[in-house]
């Protein structure tokens, strides 16, 4: 790793990691992989030395999987292993840059064996209402059955996955000695300030740029969520089920299901750098 300042972005699909690494990756001092032909520039495309996410039952899936929670217990955790995800990721990296970020989904659950990897690297996580990951996942996934005779996850099940995903992040939270969680709201709504955090949290010099962070594509979630309130049996019943089963739990992690918002009241989600809260 030489000098280099590794950064692990994580997070579900749609949860908002595409644009935040993609606005870091501006920063003068910051490198995001690029050229890479594999999905969103995804380093966990490029390695071979953990499962990819089709091998752990892919999205909706993975979190559930126990080989995709590794953690510093791993016999795969150390220096070799960073060797050889440094050999993979490095050709896809401004090396003149001090500070490398590697983004995919799957290190939200895996960040304490990336720590094990990584001693000093740091992680940004991004959480997004689970309400809207899910109905954005599902729309990916219309069919039932896809077309290799698997059953689709569906929108219940991507609810599930978000809990579990997040449970086991908080669960390893303390494990962690540099870890900032952004909300996906937060950071549309008050882009500067939330990128200040980001910049503080990784001691960049100079502002993140905030292009490329939009607000507004929660809307049309909104409107369905609302519509499944007076829609059809089926519709009605697939709210009704996600409030009454889930609603708590959701709430315990700062959202609202009424508004699909953030809980008035609710503080941004803690960072911790150097093992201080």
């Amino acid at each position: 790793m030489g000098d280099h300042q590794m950064v692990f972005v994580g997070g579900l699909h749609r949860s908002g990691t595409t644009p935040l690494a993609a606005v870091l990756a501006e920063h003068p001092d910051v490198s995001g992989l690029t050229g890479t032909g594999v999905v969103e520039n995804e380093g966990i495309y490029l390695q071979d030395v953990y499962p990819q996410l089709r091998a752990l039952g892919g999205m909706g899936r993975f979190a559930f999987n126990p080989d995709a929670h590794l953690t510093e217990d791993s016999p795969l955790a150390g220096g070799a292993s960073a060797g050889r995800l440094m050999a993979a990721w490095s050709p896809y990296w401004d090396l003149s840059r001090p500070v490398l970020v590697e983004k995919s989904p799957n290190n939200i659950v895996m960040s304490r064996f990336l720590q094990a990897s990584f001693p000093s690297a740091r992680f940004v996580m991004v959480m997004r209402h689970p309400v809207v990951v899910a109905l954005a996942m599902a729309k990916w996934d219309p069919l039932v059955v896809n077309r290799k005779g698997r059953r689709r996850v569906g929108f219940e099940g991507y609810i599930r996955h978000w809990i579990r995903a997040h449970e086991i992040l908080m669960e390893d939270e303390s494990r962690l000695s540099n870890l900032l969680v952004l909300r996906y709201e937060d950071l549309v709504e008050a882009p500067e300030q939330q990128l200040e955090r980001v910049r503080a949290f990784l001691d960049l010099t100079g502002p993140i740029p905030a292009t490329g962070i939009r607000p507004g594509r929660s809307g049309s979630y909104v409107r369905t969520w609302e519509q499944m309130r007076t829609g059809s049996v089926l519709r009605r019943r697939r709210r009704r089920v996600v409030e009454e089963r889930y609603g708590e739990r959701i709430q315990g992690f700062g959202y609202d299901l009424s508004s699909l918002g953030v809980l008035e009241g609710t503080g941004a989600p803690s960072a911790r750098l150097d093992g201080r809260g």
